[in-house]
């Protein structure tokens, strides 16, 4: 009887081992109605460097976020997308991996990536990670192997063009000093291919052996456990090896020539058939091409390529001289039309790339940064699409305003300040840009409390701790129900209270205002109208509804005005009758 029982109870696993199997390898795809985890996800970027730091080298680390657990969950955002903790030299900030399946030691060991990841998910937070695969480092043993000899068999894991052929046809690097994407290697007399740093080599994805040692590095992470993958710059994996001649000047409008070229869809697919369509992760790929066209092709559901689309038409709107909302809400509201029946989007004014959202989008002053603070949040919450938060901005941290380029570590910064400085250009024009534009304005060490940098570290930051975190930080802004951090909190659950918000019609309204961006959600009956003053002065909105007798939901000022007026960034969401 035992023996059968035991039998029993066998056949029992297996099958149910078999039954969470196929769960886990359909249910990162939509339902029946259109319904994803993925689509009612809240994501919060985690820049791990700048973070939290626990053992006082001045860098941000995994158990500095494990310390943190608590606050994040606090924030009521369901997913984490964390920057790269893989091994690397620390070139362009971990964005540069010399071993994809090893933790880069100043962030710790795999040990803590586990207990991260448990961490996360005892507390129902899903963990997306950062994966850099369109370049390795030039440390990587891909690349040691790849440089060492022409008949390496890891040779052609890598673009070479050898020297005899004479110089390659000119292309156009990010980071390099000289924008130039091909460096001269001496040791096989021949040029290797870097669209970012000299030492991002790029990857040949042409080459099967590649496509497949990706593969296995996703299926080692989702094996761990992981909810997602972000597919950092894979939008110019794929390059026309015949190297052709590009016109002069392209440079200026690079993105036409270097994305979603040749077999990218091909890749994609590939992956979704060995990684995506085997685990229950989500995909979203940096960028979304050149066209409508290019982002449907990436993310609608019978392409089998990736979940999201991330485009950048909206982030890039913010200038030094300041922006259009008009044109802030045409772009906005035609990458809504265009996937308003099909396919997804994801929501975003800031990230790692970026420098802060109030300072860019929002007004940074002390009398309006606490008000426009709130509206971008209530702008980001409110409208079609997955949500993504970069860490800090939900306090309302600003651009710290270096005034010297020694305070800076960017990599892309101080190239083409050195480029700047060697042609005789003007050094000072651009230390102001970079006060407004850096990466590194982001990047700034997150502000807890009013102790000593700012809470962060107890040594030396890597980057200058901003002067304001005396004032603006977490501790003092968790028990003031009135600022940032709280009211954060509020539109966070006000979107996770509302599938109108996550799965409704988005409406424009009151095109042409200058200073109000008003629109509606509306989904199954209930109908939501969202009012945000984008100026720093009273404004007027025309939307045809009468809102006297709506009920307010939510309202960055605790006293709204009446009638159709908006007190500066203000926002205010109610829901009609």
């Amino acid at each position: 009887m035992k023996k059968i029982l035991l039998q029993l109870s066998t056949i029992f696993t297996v099958l149910l081992l078999m039954s969470t199997q196929g769960q886990a390898q359909s249910s990162n795809k939509e339902d029946s109605t259109g319904r994803a985890w993925w689509k009612e996800a809240i994501i919060y970027q985690i820049y791990p460097r700048s973070f939290k730091d626990s053992n006082g080298d001045g860098i941000g680390d995994l158990k500095g976020i494990i310390s943190k657990l608590n606050y994040i969950k606090s924030l009521g955002i369901t997913a984490v997308w964390l920057n790269p903790v893989y091994s690397s030299p620390n070139d362009d900030n971990g964005y540069d991996v010399s071993d994809y399946r090893n933790i880069m030691q100043d962030f710790g060991t795999m040990e803590d990536f586990d207990a991260l990841l448990k961490g996360l998910h005892d507390r129902g937070i899903k963990l997306v990670m950062d994966l850099v695969v369109n370049h390795s480092s030039d440390e990587h043993e891909w690349f040691k192997q790849s440089r060492s000899s022409r008949t390496s068999p890891y040779r052609n894991y890598y673009h070479w063009w050898n020297a005899e052929n004479g110089k390659p046809p000119y292309r156009y690097s990010l980071f390099d000093i000289n924008h130039d994407a091909w460096k001269y290697d001496s040791l096989t007399n021949a040029y290797y291919l870097h669209y970012f740093s000299r030492k991002q080599p790029d990857l040949n994805w042409e080459n099967p052996k590649v496509r497949q040692e990706v593969y296995d590095i996703m299926k080692f992470w989702a094996d761990k456990g992981i909810d997602g993958f972000r597919l950092d710059a894979f939008g110019f994996a794929a390059k026309d090896t015949t190297w052709p001649h590009f016109p002069e000047g392209y440079e200026k409008n690079f993105m036409k020539y270097y994305s979603m070229q040749g077999n990218i869809h091909d890749y994609l697919q590939e992956m979704n058939k060995e990684v995506f369509s085997k685990y229950d992760v989500m995909s979203v790929a940096e960028g979304a091409g050149n066209s409508f066209e290019d982002a449907h092709n990436l993310v609608d559901e019978d392409r089998h390529e990736l979940n999201m689309a991330y485009a950048f038409d909206a982030v890039d709107i913010a200038k030094m001289g300041g922006y259009s909302l008009v044109h802030f809400k045409e772009v906005f509201t035609k990458w809504d039309s265009a996937f308003a029946d099909k396919g997804w989007l994801s929501i975003f004014l800031s990230n790692h790339d970026q420098a802060r959202l109030v300072s860019r989008f929002g007004n940074d002053s002390p009398q309006f940064r606490d008000a426009s603070s709130k509206m971008l949040a209530t702008f980001i919450m409110t409208m079609h699409g997955t949500p993504y938060w970069y860490n800090g901005d939900e306090l309302g941290m600003t651009n710290p305003r270096f005034d010297k380029i020694e305070d800076f570590r960017d990599l892309a910064t101080l190239n083409e300040y050195k480029r700047i400085k060697n042609e005789g250009g003007d050094l000072k024009q651009y230390l102001k840009e970079i006060q407004f534009s850096s990466r590194d304005n982001g990047r700034t060490p997150f502000q807890w409390d009013s102790t000593s940098n700012a809470g962060f570290t107890t040594g030396t930051p890597w980057i200058g701790v901003n002067k304001n975190y005396k004032w603006i930080n977490a501790a003092i802004e968790d028990k003031d129900p009135n600022s940032v951090l709280n009211y954060f909190r509020k539109i966070v659950q006000l979107r996770k209270d509302n599938d109108v918000l996550v799965y409704g019609k988005y409406t424009l309204l009151d095109k042409k205002n200058p200073n109000v961006y008003a629109y509606t959600r509306e989904l199954n009956g209930t109908k939501l109208l969202i009012l945000l003053n984008f100026s720093s002065k009273q404004a007027t909105f025309h939307v045809g509804i009468n809102i006297n007798s709506a009920t307010l939901l939510i309202d960055n000022y605790n006293t709204p005005l009446n009638g159709n007026q908006l007190q500066p960034y203000e926002a205010a969401v109610y829901q009609l009758k």
